[in-house]
């Protein structure tokens, strides 16, 4: 059967080392979703592919073995999975209008794990609505605190969440939890002086350290939701690199706004000779300078009077 390569790369599945056989991407936005679809993805698999699911690194899953004549069937069985989460698609029953915009990844955030600083599968799921479908290249993480078990600054967005301590000195009972916490496990941002807690604004990540180790409740988190944006990391063979602070303390709507707007940048300035249709956007922002990007990706963008935008950026990493 002959197949345009390019169209079925598009349409969500992998071009295999075996002749005539492909491999189905599905997407879970944010890596959550309800267990009801994972029988939807072993029927699939088991009816079209070989019988096995590939848990992609991107926190998808890959259904490999399918014959290039049974993608139409396929796409149909994906869509109740499609719609299930609530993923944007050109024609309902045809499978992913787009595949270059990469899954977007995120751990497990505050819905299960105590040092989350946010909902990470929520605000990845909102970003995909907003960015997908797309054919360029990009690949964005979310993590819900300076731990960083996603490993955003491998990506070209990562997103840490933060949070802006609350200090309520009537409750506080100078036991030096928190100070203790804060030396041991972040960066020492907290000291005691006249027996109560002092924070260095200028040093503190947000991690909420001392809103666990408080006992009284003096460290409470701030209610609003505040990110660290890092930008550019990336593997691959000629110069990887972990990405570095763009923003920090800034808001979910700048965040969006950013990425929207740097895709207005890459199409603008993207090589119309990369292989594939797909150019790094670290390579572009290589070939144009920072300060271009910075242009770019700032328009219309309102930050919060609280934000930090780190200039000049210094990328480093290993080349070859």
């Amino acid at each position: 059967m002959d197949m345009n390569t390019k169209q079925l790369k598009k349409n969500a599945f992998r071009v295999t080392k075996e002749r005539g056989i492909t491999a189905s991407r599905i997407r879970v936005p944010g890596g959550h979703l309800d267990a009801k679809y994972l029988s939807m993805i072993q029927e699939i698999a088991e009816k079209f592919g070989n019988g096995t699911v590939h848990i992609t690194s991107r926190q998808g899953f890959e259904i490999p073995g399918i014959q290039y004549e049974s993608m139409p069937q396929v796409n149909e069985l994906l869509q109740p999975i499609i719609e299930g989460l609530d993923i944007n698609q050109d024609i309902p029953g045809s499978g992913y209008s787009a595949a270059g915009t990469r899954n977007v990844t995120a751990c497990i955030g505050n819905r299960v794990c105590p040092y989350g600083c946010y909902d990470t599968s929520g605000f990845a799921q909102r970003i995909e609505k907003a960015i997908f479908p797309n054919d360029l290249h990009f690949k964005i993480a979310l993590t819900g605190c300076p731990n960083d078990c996603a490993k955003v600054r491998m990506h070209d967005f990562g997103i840490m969440g933060m949070t802006e301590p609350q200090y309520d000195i009537d409750r506080c009972v100078s036991c030096g939890a928190c100070v203790k916490k804060c030396s041991k496990k972040s960066v020492g941002a907290l000291q005691t002086v006249n027996y109560k807690v002092v924070r260095n604004t200028e040093t503190c990540i947000g991690c909420g350290e001392c809103t666990l180790a408080c006992p009284t409740s003096a460290w409470t988190r701030g209610s609003e939701k505040l990110y660290r944006l890092t930008l550019l990391g990336r593997s691959g063979k000629k110069n990887p690199r972990l990405g570095e602070d763009f923003i920090k303390w800034v808001d979910e709507a700048s965040i969006i706004k950013i990425i929207l707007n740097t895709y207005d940048y890459v199409k603008h300035y993207i090589d119309p000779e990369a292989p594939g249709g797909k150019e790094h956007i670290g390579y572009i922002v290589d070939r144009t300078g920072f300060e271009e990007f910075k242009k770019w990706a700032l328009k219309d963008v309102n930050l919060p009077s609280i934000a930090q935008v780190y200039s000049p950026i210094y990328w480093k990493g290993i080349k070859y």
